[in-house]
């Protein structure tokens, strides 16, 4: 089985929403061949009851929402292609001249994307379904021909990957980053949940987008896909992710269930912990090292657990909830699936140490620990990489 792995995304975008429904059927997009006719969107969306939950937008719509879609609208790039800063009215949806009206994101398919499209479909008939607060809310779409574009509300944020990696970011306080974790999971438990469960298959920094007030909300969904049922243990499919936050045995396997999402879970937690990259050429070990592999032999040592924490922070967190929270990853990245707790465990942990009321009381020797693993850590930080430049 061929493994396709991609870069994480550099995407600025996503939106917020509530619950609508959870009866539904998934289209299996990744058996069928992609049409460019476009009918096989309205036939998806007209089997599903979407036409009135979804605004289907004309290309000349979105093209003066977006400036003709000028390079001073590009928010980012993905495998996807490329998505755009847009307006629109609040009630017609007609494009707005820019500043006024609802400020929107459009992410606009490269034609030449086999793959791009089957994301493209199999995110409509996802996200035209679900409705909940930490989902992006897709407000419509656009097939016209060749052009296949999707139109989300607008995260003035951006994502999470951008604010722990980019050069210059604001710090993320602990507490925030307790916050964002426990959005993730409400996320992913409200899909492992429904009466079809869905595996999101794609979580990582890059997809973990932010309003502004830094409440998290997952995007892209175009990898998702629906879970076992009935007898069944896991679906088998082709292995598609981002390396270093795919599950060890859905890589070897292609075997695919909740518990994947849950390791992939694991590793974002690791990289708001640590502040360091699942995997990056910054690494000193080389690219080929994982977050994983570095941190694992810490996450298992509690008296060395600390070190892998997030040195910008200056020891300000709980150090007891610094250390459920590391031991919490640990067990959301074991090497055996059946050993990791299901997301709804891994919401209730969460929340109960959201809760703690303990004052941070460690910067002495959070800084000691610091010193030390600056030293062993084969991951740079953000500020060593700017510091080396």
């Amino acid at each position: 089985m061929g493994v396709c792995f991609g870069k994480p995304a550099k995407l600025a975008h996503a939106s917020s929403g509530q619950f609508l429904d959870n009866n539904h059927s998934k289209v299996n997009t990744e058996q069928q061949h992609p049409s460019h006719s476009g009918t096989l969107c309205s036939a998806v969306l007209a089997s599903r009851g979407l036409s009135s939950n979804l605004k289907s937008f004309t290309f000349s719509d979105l093209k003066n929402a977006t400036r003709n879609f000028r390079t001073d609208s590009l928010l980012g790039e993905g495998g996807f292609g490329y998505v755009f800063k847009g307006w629109i009215d609040e009630h017609t949806f007609a494009p707005s001249k820019p500043g006024t009206g609802l400020v929107v994101a459009v992410k606009k398919l490269k034609p030449e994307s086999f793959q791009g499209h089957r994301e493209w479909l199999t995110e409509v008939n996802y996200l035209g379904m679900l409705r909940h607060e930490n989902l992006v809310k897709l407000i419509g779409y656009c097939e016209e021909s060749e052009d296949k574009l999707l139109v989300y509300e607008y995260m003035p944020k951006g994502s999470l990957e951008n604010h722990l990696f980019r050069k210059g970011a604001q710090l993320m306080t602990w507490a925030t980053r307790m916050r964002i974790a426990v959005d993730v999971a409400k996320g992913l438990s409200f899909l492992h949940s429904l009466d079809a469960n869905v595996i999101y298959r794609d979580l990582k920094a890059s997809n973990v987008l932010l309003d502004s007030d830094f409440n998290a909300k997952l995007s892209d969904f175009g990898l998702a896909r629906e879970g076992p049922s009935g007898d069944r243990t896991h679906v088998s499919t082709r292995v598609v992710g981002t390396r270093g936050y795919a599950a060890p045995e859905y890589v070897a396997t292609g075997h695919l269930t909740p518990k994947s999402d849950v390791y992939s879970f694991g590793v974002v937690l690791l990289e708001l912990l640590s502040g360091k990259r699942a995997t990056g050429d910054e690494n000193v070990g080389g690219a080929e090292e994982t977050l994983v592999d570095w941190a694992k032999p810490f996450l298992s040592d509690s008296r060395k657990v600390l070190r892998i924490m997030d040195s910008r922070l200056g020891g300000q967190y709980s150090k007891k909830g610094a250390q459920a929270a590391t031991a919490l990853a640990l067990r959301c990245l074991n090497i055996d699936p059946k050993n990791r707790p299901p997301m709804t465990e891994v919401l209730a942990s969460l929340e109960q140490l959201q809760t703690s009321r303990e004052v941070p009381r460690i910067a002495a020797r959070g800084n000691r620990e610091d010193c030390m693993n600056e030293k062993l850590s084969p991951h740079r930080t953000v500020r060593d990489v700017r510091h080396s430049r």
